[in-house]
């Protein structure tokens, strides 16, 4: 514990997104978990030392979340001084942890150490109730025993400071620490953390008239009664996290990727339109039957800020825009995939991912207030949510040396949010999207089948397009 007497407190309030995002995590959404398996043991004093030059080098790592219930309000409360220990599981404590966790409801697909070790922290709500005397970390990290040649390390952190940006970041410059022992020094960014993503939207971005502001505000609420979800399995249990891992061989990735880029849209347009296809097929409509689906595309806007900022500036400084399609049953991958992506990029165009910034945290945060505006208290703001950008990755020597044998990142999603959450990686050439859902409210099984399904379309996809 650093001594508080030079361990300078400096201060700020939480923005707009990063308020509403600290509204969301106490109900279960927002949680941003990374953990990557090796198989050489890690040097626990070389990782806990990268980790705090991690802290020193992004002030707003070493900030802990302060809440003060007389404003309802949040800020972010940063000391000069590195505070985070790193948490050790040896084999024993691994093994209590694993045989203590709910037993997958499903026997059709084996369920790895390594992937329930990551449902594990994906759901450790270190923030479920903001306690008003006591300050909350932001950011943890923890090394797990799985075997005598398998250990995880991992990160969990809050969302409001941690975006998918953020957390690419992180994961490669914590490598790149820990690499061989090497000695790596990270520049020092400023003293103070940055500015919440509102306080850089460029002049004129995110003006809208008050009158279009609740004409806008109106169609939205009105969108979320009137679109189609995925079928609830339980609607009144307790909820988690849980996820299921889509792979394609490195052939039909390319070959996405090269359809894409054919129609000028990018793959988070076909994953999308993938999902679409697999759950309207997944409800058995009549034939013909309109359904009105909803999917809310994620936007990293840290090149279109004033100022730019880098991709390895740690914040949240993503935004949302929320599109809604109407399917039949006759659309295929590649119409849909244009019509959705199409859609979304003309609303992008139109500055919709800040104009309408503040209309989606207000309506976020009623729905958390208020969960029986949504259909069966279900908290689902749309059927889906995607990255506009892949993640790309690629193994290296450092990998090698290190023993990477996998990775997987993404965020909670069992508060508020859409029934299934891509997070998508092109790695070695292959994709890899982890797809996250609520659990019972949504199934092992039921999601196994959609994402199956979706595997299927995206294949047939890959067929189609070159006959």
């Amino acid at each position: 514990m650093a001594d508080p007497e030079t361990d300078q407190l400096k201060s700020r309030a939480a923005g707009g997104t990063e308020h509403s995002w600290c509204k969301a995590v106490p109900g279960g959404t927002g949680i941003t978990a990374l953990a990557i398996l090796l198989s050489k043991a890690p040097d626990f004093s070389l990782l806990q030392a990268a980790l705090h030059k991690l802290q020193n080098a992004h002030p707003i790592l070493r900030s802990r979340l302060h809440f003060d219930p007389d404003t309802n309000t949040f800020s972010f409360v940063t000391s000069q001084n590195p505070y985070l220990q790193l948490q050790t599981f040896d084999l024993s404590s691994t093994s209590i942890i694993l045989q203590a966790l709910p037993n997958p409801e499903t026997v059709s697909v084996s369920i790895s150490p390594f992937h329930l070790i990551f449902e594990h922290q994906l759901n450790l709500n270190t923030w479920h109730d903001p306690d008003p005397s006591s300050d909350t970390d932001l950011f943890y990290a923890s090394v797990y025993t799985l075997s005598n040649d398998e250990w995880v390390v991992t990160l969990r952190l809050h969302t409001a400071v941690c975006d998918r940006t953020s957390a690419v970041a992180l994961l490669r410059k914590l490598l790149e620490l820990m690499g061989g022992g090497r000695e790596k020094e990270l520049r020092e960014e400023e003293e103070l953390i940055g500015l919440g993503i509102e306080d850089m939207i460029p002049t004129g971005k995110a003006n809208k008239p008050f009158w279009a502001r609740g004409v806008n505000m109106l169609g939205y609420s009105l969108n979320s009664l009137r679109l189609t979800n995925l079928n609830f399995i339980d609607a009144n249990s307790p909820r988690s996290s849980e996820l299921v891992r889509l792979h394609l061989p490195a052939d039909h990735t390319s070959q996405i990727v090269a359809e894409c880029e054919s129609r000028e849209i990018k793959v988070s347009g076909a994953l999308a339109a993938a999902a679409l296809i697999a759950a309207h097929s997944y409800k058995h409509l009549p034939d013909g039957q309109w359904a009105k689906y909803g999917v809310t595309t994620l936007v990293d806007c840290r090149s279109n800020l004033d100022p730019v900022l880098p991709a390895d500036h740690i914040g949240f400084y993503h935004s949302a825009i929320l599109n809604t399609h109407d399917l039949n049953g006759s659309e295929t991958l590649w119409e849909l995939a244009e019509r959705s992506y199409k859609a979304y990029a003309n609303a992008k165009n139109y500055n919709k991912h800040f104009s309408d910034m503040a209309d989606i945290n207000f309506l976020m945060c009623r729905a958390i207030e208020n969960p029986g505006l949504t259909p069966s208290g279900s908290l689902r703001t749309s059927l889906v949510s995607v990255f506009e950008d892949c993640v790309i990755d690629e193994s290296n020597q450092l990998y090698q040396e290190m023993g990477v044998k996998d990775c997987v990142g993404c965020g909670s999603a069992h508060g508020v949010g859409p029934s299934i959450a891509l997070f998508h990686t092109i790695r070695d050439g292959r994709l890899d999207c982890a797809c996250v859902y609520p659990s019972p409210l949504h199934s092992r099984e039921q999601i196994l089948e959609l994402v199956e399904a979706m595997k299927r379309i995206l294949m047939d996809g890959c067929a189609t397009a070159t006959e």
